[in-house]
């Protein structure tokens, strides 16, 4: 087989063949993961004829006009056509405006259109949708400087919730921070999960972006004499009050328990004109869940080899098969359930949204979207075309991992949204954004490229994927316009040269990490200088919380579980960390967030407090600070590389959610943060 004719057709469809680790040094992707990922993106490559017939195809799909293009409002629109064609444009709004194209710089250009929207366009002999975005999408008003929370929805506390943080303690949250004066509150991802599967529930690995997790649905959202109904007639009353009593979300138990409420729930249900309406807006994206969630349920449940929908019977793989229709008509009662559950978790998301804006919260929630979904759920079934089979998301080999990453997850086809108009794009940013004031976008260098892992295959012998940036940035913007919806996009690790500077430009604010704002010499710097249009942060969920940071509770469980190697106790790691604790702090008394002798290990309370003050003087537009060390809390919610031995998407808080904002020294925090504001 010819390589050099194999690189030339990688390249041509946005495979990195190349790539420059952490420290510089270049490499080269190996035959076998170009040609993966090629037949990923159905331009298979395993003899001289197949790349022969697969550039063919590549160059005969790029002629003419795809089924959308973008252009940036009050510029001219520039499209890839010969000739002066005439054209006839259709704005959403019902003017139709008409003319002729003009050539220029090698060009078909269009004259400018001020109207941001989708519009349809006809121009030599085709007709595509022409996205009209602003240059920037929605951003914080400039001159306010906000502040908010940041919180994993699951851990909050509310009597009644069942063992797992749900939507109306996300409101009774919510509103007790604006009453304290927040603006912002960013959730963990509430993407949905497998109902039928309760043992998963990261929830960056979810079944489907388009819709929810009914796990975090208010088991009293038919109203409490519905609930104590559902308890007597389960016999679940004395499981529901244990698990609401642990530490730690028990997943599997709280998931079947929570069903088989919301099941006995729908038994009794007698209709409501609401779910009817929310299932015809729903379309065919909540049918093909549902139906979904219940044929998952159907096959999973008789057998355990049947997880994945590729191993479904043939009759079931895709969600236009015969067998499907088939199974719909016979199971109407258990695919409505589904829709059901859906529209009582819809509602209780619009109602915590409602709350916090009802407040006083000039952005609201913060919804999280998570980088991919897991290749044997909902979406990856129902939109097979427009997502990588065969692939996964991960990461190259870096500083934290020399081995790389590889987190299993799949994600859309480049050559798959284009083809298909960003439909699958849009309808996910849509639903991130439908009941939300700001959606964060998690590893947005998504948006410019992803390292894609061959199934089976160690994390090292993947390659960069290039995304079509420009469309989806473009996009981006033009959503959050619409839904006046702030975009956070976490712009951390190793990313592509000019992406933050893209980023800004499309009004997309990238996350300063309080740990990460250090020099060369590893000082760290004045949060004055901190990224106007960017959004400052003590920590994240995948990082130490500060209280655990200063005593080093980080290295404490790596040490536990044997991530730094055999026999290693962690005592360079600790000897960089006290040094790093006396920079931290002399930069936080420089900044005025701190002031006096530098806190013990085991004081991270004041810590917390000073770390507090130091990100709201941060000249970033926004402040979030998570409420784990809103609290002064050691322990982190997740530990990346880790799926046993560390309780992770797991632990709960102290206190109730309508309350513990209340708590003397919480309050205390938050008054320092909003006053340093």
């Amino acid at each position: 087989m010819n390589e050099h004719d194999l690189r030339d057709l990688a390249r041509d469809a946005g495979i990195a063949v190349e790539w420059k680790d952490v420290n510089g040094k270049d490499h080269q992707v190996g035959p076998g993961a170009m040609r993966s990922i090629l037949a990923a993106l159905d331009l298979p490559a395993d003899s001289d004829a197949a790349i022969r017939d697969s550039r063919e195809r590549l160059r005969r799909s790029r002629e003419g006009l795809p089924p959308l293009c973008t252009a940036i409002a009050n510029q001219p629109v520039l499209l890839g056509l010969p000739g002066e064609p005439e054209f006839r444009l259709f704005l959403e709004g019902g003017e139709t405006r008409e003319g002729r194209a003009r050539q220029q710089d090698g060009l078909c250009t269009l004259p400018s259109v001020n109207e941001p929207g989708y519009h349809r366009l006809q121009i030599a002999g085709q007709e595509t949708v022409l996205a009209v975005c602003p240059r920037r999408g929605h951003v914080v008003e400039p001159g306010t400087r906000p502040w908010g929370l940041a919180v994993q929805l699951y851990s909050p506390r509310r009597t009644g919730d069942g063992g797992i943080g749900d939507f109306t303690g996300l409101a009774q949250l919510a509103a007790s921070a604006a009453r304290r004066g927040a603006d912002a509150l960013a959730i963990s991802p509430v993407h949905a999960q497998f109902s039928a599967d309760p043992y998963r529930f990261s929830p960056y690995a979810p079944s489907s972006r388009l819709f929810l997790n009914v796990l975090h649905a208010d088991p009293a959202s038919l109203g409490p004499e519905a609930l104590r109904a559902a308890l007597a007639a389960t016999g679940l009353a004395d499981e529901f009050v244990r698990l609401e009593s642990l530490d730690l979300v028990d997943w599997p138990a709280a998931a079947r328990l929570r069903l088989a409420l919301f099941r006995s729930m729908f038994d009794a249900f007698r209709g409501d004109p609401a779910l009817t309406r929310f299932r015809e807006e729903g379309g065919e994206a909540l049918e093909s869940h549902a139906r979904f969630e219940a044929l998952h349920a159907h096959l999973y449940g008789g057998d355990p080899g049947l997880w994945h929908w590729k191993d479904w019977p043939e009759e079931f793989r895709h969600p236009e098969a015969p067998g499907v229709e088939g199974f719909a008509r016979s199971n109407a009662r258990e695919v409505e359930f589904h829709a059901f559950l859906q529209w009582i978790a819809d509602r209780g998301l619009g109602a915590a949204q409602a709350a916090f804006k009802g407040a006083g919260a000039k952005i609201g929630l913060i919804a999280d979207l998570a980088v991919g979904t897991d290749g044997g759920g909902s979406h990856g079934w129902s939109r097979q075309g427009q997502i990588l089979p065969g692939l996964g998301v991960g990461a190259p080999p870096d500083i934290f991992s020399p081995l790389g990453q590889s987190w299993g997850i799949s994600a859309f086809s480049p050559r798959g949204l284009r083809d298909g108009g960003y439909a699958a794009f849009l309808e996910m940013l849509r639903a991130a954004m439908r009941h939300a004031g700001g959606v964060r976008i998690d590893h947005a260098m998504g948006l410019a490229r992803l390292w894609m892992v061959p199934q089976g295959q160690d994390a090292t012998e993947g390659a960069y994927l290039h995304f079509p940036v420009e469309d989806m940035m473009r996009l981006v913007a033009l959503e959050s316009h619409r839904h006046r919806a702030i975009v956070v996009g976490e712009d951390l690790g190793t990313l592509p040269e000019g992406f933050r500077e893209r980023l800004d430009e499309t009004g997309v604010m990238g996350l300063r990490v309080l740990y990460f704002e250090q020099a060369k010499d590893r000082s760290f710097t004045p949060p004055s200088t901190w990224s106007p249009g960017a959004v400052a942060v003590t920590t994240t969920h995948d990082l130490p919380t500060v209280a655990g940071w200063w005593r080093g509770r980080d290295i404490d469980w790596r040490v536990q579980l044997g991530l730094l190697g055999e026999g290693a106790d962690g005592a360079p790691l600790r000897e960089e960390r006290a040094g790093d604790r006396v920079r931290l702090w002399d930069a936080m008394c420089e900044s005025g967030a701190a002031e006096g002798p530098m806190p013990a290990e085991d004081d991270g309370a004041e810590v917390a407090t000073a770390a507090a003050r130091h990100i709201a003087s941060a000249a970033c537009a926004l402040a979030l600070l998570p409420l784990e060390d809103a609290l002064a809390l050691e322990e982190a919610p997740n530990l990346p590389g880790t799926t046993e031995g560390h309780p992770n998407w797991q632990r709960r808080l102290p206190g109730e959610a309508a309350t513990m904002l209340d708590d003397h020294d919480t309050a205390a925090r938050l008054t320092a943060l909003a006053q340093a504001r």
